[in-house]
C-alpha cells in the first residue's frame, strides 16, 4: 500500500459520515506470529488504519504501558528486520493501511534509503518519527517521498502558531494531534481548549486531523471527534491485547461511529 491508499481509507471513512480510528499496536509484543491476525482483527473491527510500533530501547514519547510492551518485543527477539518481512507475508490480501511508528535512531541504523525501500516492499504507507523536528525532515523526505510513504507530522499541544502552521501545510497521511503535554499513556480528562484547538488545526491542514495520546474510552473517542477527523488509540489497546481482552478493543473501535 502507499500513502494514497492511506489517503483513499481516509475518504471513504469522510463520506460516510464517520470517524476515523487508529489503533496502536506494538510489533512483537505477543509473539511475532501473532502480529498478522492481529492486523486482521483490528481490520475486521472497522480500524481505519493501523499504526504499529517499531520496538526500540529509548522510546522518549512512550507511556509506561507501550514501554512495557516494547520490552517484551525486544526481550522476544523482535527486529525491525523482522517485523517487516512479517508483514510482508500479507501485503497482496491486506486491505487496512499500516503506519509505523519508531523513532530516528533504528532509521539512521538501518539506513534511511533501505529503511524507505523495505517498507514499501513490506505494504507501508506511512511513517510517524516523534524525534525528528520539522527542520530536519530533510534526512527523510526524498526517500519517503520516492517510495510514496507519508511522513506524518506530530503537533503538540506547546506548539508556536507559526510552527503548527507550517506542519500543517506540509501535512500528508494524517496531522497527528497530540493532546496532552507528556508522553502517551491513558487519562481521565483533557486540557481546556483542546476542541478549539483540534477545530482550528482542521481547517487549516492539508490532510485528516487525528487526536491522539490519552484516548482510552468510548467517552473520549465520541468527545474528540466532534471537534476532528478521529482519533489514534494506543495504550488502552497494547493493554486490552495483552490482557487478551478483545471485546473492549472492539467497543472501542465500534464508538467511532457514534462519534
Amino acid at each position: 500500500m502507499t500513502k494514497a491508499q492511506l489517503d483513499a481509507a481516509f475518504l471513504t471513512v469522510s463520506e460516510a459520515g464517520e470517524k476515523a480510528f487508529v489503533p496502536y499496536i506494538m510489533a512483537g509484543d505477543g509473539g511475532l506470529e501473532s502480529l498478522n491476525e492481529r492486523i486482521r482483527f483490528l481490520a475486521d473491527s472497522g480500524a481505519t488504519a493501523i499504526e504499529l510500533g517499531l520496538p526500540f530501547s529509548d522510546p522518549v514519547a512512550d507511556g509506561p504501558t507501550i514501554q512495557a510492551a516494547g520490552i517484551r518485543a525486544l526481550e522476544a527477539g523482535t527486529t525491525v528486520q523482522a517485523v517487516l518481512d512479517e508483514v510482508a507475508k500479507e501485503k497482496a490480501s491486506r486491505n487496512v493501511p499500516l503506519v509505523i511508528m519508531t523513532y530516528l535512531n533504528p532509521v539512521f541504523a538501518y539506513g534511511v534509503e533501505a529503511f524507505a525501500s523495505a517498507c514499501a516492499a513490506a505494504g507501508i504507507s506511512g511513517l510517524i518519527l516523534p524525534d525528528l523536528p520539522l527542520e530536519e525532515e530533510g534526512l527523510v523526505v526524498e526517500a519517503l517521498q520516492k517510495h510514496e510513504i507519508a511522513l506524518i507530522r506530530l503537533v503538540a499541544l506547546t506548539s508556536t502558531p507559526d510552527r503548527i502552521r507550517a506542519l500543517a501545510e506540509r501535512a500528508e497521511g494524517f496531522l497527528y494531534a497530540v493532546t496532552v503535554a507528556g508522553t502517551t499513556g491513558e487519562r481521565a480528562t483533557f486540557v481546556d481548549q483542546l476542541g478549539t484547538h483540534l477545530q482550528e488545526l482542521k481547517e487549516i491542514s492539508k490532510a485528516p486531523v487525528l487526536a491522539g495520546f490519552g484516548v482510552s474510552t468510548p467517552e473520549h473517542v465520541k468527545e474528540l471527534s466532534q471537534y476532528c477527523d478521529g482519533v489514534v488509540v494506543g495504550s488502552k489497546i497494547v493493554d486490552a491485547l495483552h490482557q487478551g481482552d478483545r471485546q473492549q478493543v472492539a467497543e472501542l473501535i465500534r464508538s467511532r461511529k457514534q462519534a
